[in-house]
């Protein structure tokens, strides 16, 4: 089955495998993080402190181009024909590591995946919404002044109960401007309402989760007359506790209200899931067919953050798999 994934952040993409090695090499102690090759974490809070640790191995830019070819070669081998990730130079930046060899290197996995296994790759570059509206500013700003072929959108993970969202609507301008694709983080933590301002301040065309919309029956409408996707990803909505379980999680709802969604894996080893396992985790705890499946993939494919033409050759992929 042919696949696509809009929503997946690079670090939270490290194999664990991949982390003891770096970490290995950097001497740091990880026993607390990764046992028995599996990170280890109990509630939201282990969450961030796991994933913190793993990605503070990361610490040269040769590092990110092992950990994006890693993952994308990893989702080639799903069945994946195209990845984006979310990158954070603010992150890399506390590593030492500067805005452009942070791209060229994460740019430079995704060539050699590519290369290698035909998967097409993008990156989406996200300020840190706790971290402050000027420090948003600061990421757009960068971004816009520093073009590359494969940075082709902005956004806005972080605490999305911090700040006013408006607060954001300057850095978000500035990366629209530039010609980047816009998405945000808001309804998975934050309740419906985060998500009606994120559409209203923020000019996004996707929201990352987004999956507490369903609380608000007009807001459903709403983005269905928008067109809005929604970059949902069931298992970390379980693993995070935003939904006790499966049959409390409302995919199907958005699916049959007509809500334009996509499947994702978010950060997938710390999940203990795939993206293959989120296409399975659709058809056998919502009833997701074959049809409904594939065009979770081409909604992907129509939201991806790519030019025209390399979408229809990613479009005429899925066509002719079906």
């Amino acid at each position: 089955m042919v696949k696509a994934e809009i929503h997946c952040h690079i670090e939270g993409a490290a194999d664990p495998a991949l982390v003891v090695r770096l970490a290995q090499k950097y001497n740091v102690d990880l026993n607390e993080t990764i046992r028995d090759g599996r990170y280890v974490w109990s509630d939201f809070s282990t969450f961030l402190n796991c994933y913190d640790r793993a990605a503070s191995v990361f610490r040269e830019p040769e590092d990110y181009r092992l950990l994006a070819y890693d993952y994308f070669s990893r989702l080639a081998g799903q069945g994946a024909i195209y990845g984006e990730v979310f990158g954070s130079s603010d992150h890399a930046r506390l590593m030492g590591i500067g805005y452009l060899d942070l791209v060229e290197a994460i740019a430079a996995g995704i060539g050699d995946a590519q290369q290698q296994y035909g998967i097409e790759g993008r990156i989406i570059m996200t300020c840190v919404r706790h971290l402050g509206p000027d420090a948003a500013e600061a990421v757009a700003t960068e971004v816009a002044a520093n073009p590359h072929p494969l940075v082709t959108g902005f956004g806005m993970g972080g605490d999305e109960r911090s700040f006013e969202t408006e607060d954001f609507s300057s850095a978000f301008a500035i990366a629209g401007d530039a010609g980047l694709g816009l998405t945000s983080h808001a309804g998975e933590f934050g309740g419906p309402e985060s998500v009606s301002e994120t559409l209203d301040h923020l000019g996004v065309t996707r929201i990352g989760h987004g999956v507490r919309s369903i609380e608000d029956p007009k807001l459903v409408e709403r983005l269905v007359h928008d067109g809005i996707v929604l970059e949902i990803c069931p298992a970390s909505n379980i693993a995070l506790s935003v939904y006790s379980g499966f049959e409390r999680h409302p995919l199907r709802n958005f699916y049959d209200a007509g809500v334009r969604i996509s499947l994702n894996s978010d950060d997938p080893p710390f999940f203990h899931s795939t993206l293959a396992n989120e296409y399975e985790i659709a058809g056998k705890y919502f009833g997701f067919d074959q049809q409904m499946l594939d065009q979770c993939t081409r909604t992907a494919l129509e939201a991806a953050f790519v030019d025209e033409e390399t979408r229809g050759h990613l479009i005429k992929r899925l066509d002719k798999s079906i």
